[in-house]
Order: structure tokens, then sequence, then C-alpha cells
């Protein structure tokens, strides 16, 4: 008589037919994947739509200073649970403004930020409006001796944001920078300025070299900041109309621009690295710009 063979786990009918082992209460469903491996369903949350040409503000600060400012905010995302500190006033300005305000896990914050550290809070935001070599010319004429940083070639967010900060701490008229070859308005950099991109207007040219040219004929001095100079920052008078040129790390200004400038400066260097970043250049000669004003 031919036995019948019985699989460990398969139950036997009452009519010989084999019926499958049911399926235990309370475990998860298990799915084949293309690898023959079995995978388990896990909670995703995707990132809200997000109009692809308006910019994120990222971090506390820089939404906090959009949100004084009256910067234009489409809406904003704040971490479950973590309403406190400034959040809870970022909350209250947006209400008071009628902004919608959404309550999101913290893994959808990470997803939106990317690198960039967000602190509880992501806001989105209108375009900041980029000024022109017409606007910057009608900010020159309404500011009594004007200060203006002209950047060539910085690519680096963090430096581009810092840069942002020192104008705005030094009281400066606008911040120029080039179309290509260079960082523009990102994320990155508003968290890096801390919100001053909030209040420093910022104007965008295609052409540095001509536009440096056209600046001087507005009656602004160009000095350029430049490790072979023979002269050191505080020989020279800042007291006017004056704009600051900074190259990129490295390369420095392209000789093409440099030619622009009415004179070069330098910075007395004492150590190994014969060079400063853009950042830490820009605050030390805005500042003396504020010195010798303040004593005039």
């Amino acid at each position: 008589m031919a036995k019948t063979s019985i699989k460990r786990g398969d139950k036997k009918s009452r009519g010989g037919q084999k019926t499958e082992r049911p399926q235990r209460a309370g475990r998860p469903s298990r799915r084949p994947t293309a690898l023959g491996r079995d995978t388990r369903e896990t909670k995703r949350y995707d990132a809200p739509p997000i109009e692809a040409q308006e910019p994120l503000i990222i971090g506390r600060h820089p939404v906090l200073e959009a949100l004084r400012a009256g910067r234009a905010i489409t809406r904003i995302w704040v971490q479950t649970g973590l309403l406190e500190g400034s959040l809870r006033e970022i909350v209250g300005l947006a209400r008071d403004a009628h902004i919608a305000v959404n309550t999101v896990p913290k893994v959808l914050l990470d997803r939106m930020a990317e690198t960039v550290p967000h602190q509880g809070v992501i806001a989105q935001a209108a375009l900041k409006p980029v000024l022109s070599l017409d606007d910057l010319e009608a900010l020159i004429r309404g500011v009594s001796n004007p200060l203006i940083y002209v950047l060539d070639g910085i690519q680096d967010p963090q430096n581009l944001g810092a840069i942002l900060r020192v104008a705005d701490a030094t009281g400066a008229a606008a911040v120029v920078i080039p179309e290509r070859g260079a960082v523009g308005l990102t994320a990155a950099v508003g968290k890096a300025s801390a919100g001053a991109i909030e209040y420093v207007p910022v104007v965008r040219v295609t052409n540095l070299s001509a536009a440096l040219q056209k600046i001087k004929s507005w009656g602004v001095f160009v000095y350029a900041a430049d490790p072979a100079a023979e002269r050191l920052y505080t020989a020279v008078d800042w007291r006017g109309a004056v704009a600051v040129l900074i190259g990129a790390e490295g390369r420095g200004i392209r000789p093409l621009v440099k030619s622009r400038a009415d004179d070069v400066v330098r910075l007395p260097m004492f150590g190994h690295v014969n060079s400063l970043n853009a950042a830490t250049a820009a605050a030390v000669l805005g500042f003396e710009v504020v010195r010798q004003r303040s004593q005039s």
C-alpha cells in the first residue's frame, strides 16, 4: 500500500486534499522581491508637493527672520511634538499672517532639507527678488557714501551666506554676484546667512567686469583684495562711496575683473597660510570701513 507523504505544516482535509496552514494573527504579510527574499511592509512618508521654482527656507533663525521681514511665504512645516522656544514664535507669526502651518514627522523634514540642518522647521517662500544694475544705481544714489560688496566666483554657500551677514552688519547698500560660475541664493546660503539674506539687496549681473565699469561711473571707488598688493587695507581711505571686490578661495579675482579696480589692498598675514576665506576677508575689510567712518 502506497504511503502518502505529508509535509510539516500541511494539513489533510477529510477528502484527502491538502489545505494551506492559516496565517497567524498579528504577523505582517510577506512579499517576495525580485531577489527572491521576503520583505516586510514599512511606513513611508513622502515629501509634500513643492513648487520647483519656490525656494525653501530651512532652520529656525532664517524662517523667523523671513517672517519678521514680511517675506511672502506660502506654507510652513513644523516637526511634530517640537512646539517650543522660537518655534512657538514662528507659528504665532505665521498664523497672524494667515500662513498655513502643518505639523509633520521629522523623517519628512529630513528628506526635504537633505543635508541642511532644519531644527524642526522649513518654510516655502516666494522667490527673493534679485536686483538689476539699474536697481543698484537707484540704491547707490539714495544712500550717502554707500558700501558695496562685489564677489567674483564665490561657489561655497557657507561663504556667501556669511558675507551676507557681514554686509548686513556693516550696513552695506548691496552685494553684487555674477550669474554664472558662482553660487546663487539657495536654501543653504539662506541658512548660513542666519536671516541676513532677507535684508541685504542682492544684485546679479551677467558681466562682472562691465558691471564694475558702470559702478565706477556712478562715483564709487573700487578696492580689490589681493594678497600680492603693496598697500595694507588700513592705509587707504574708506570713508567715501566704496566697493570691496573679493574673489573666490584659491583662484582669487580673475585678471580682467581685477583690472577694473581703482586700487588693490592686502591684509597682513604672518602665518604659514597666505590667505583667508572670502567671508573672513570681507569681514575684516568691511569693519575697517565702519571703523574709519565712525571716527570721521
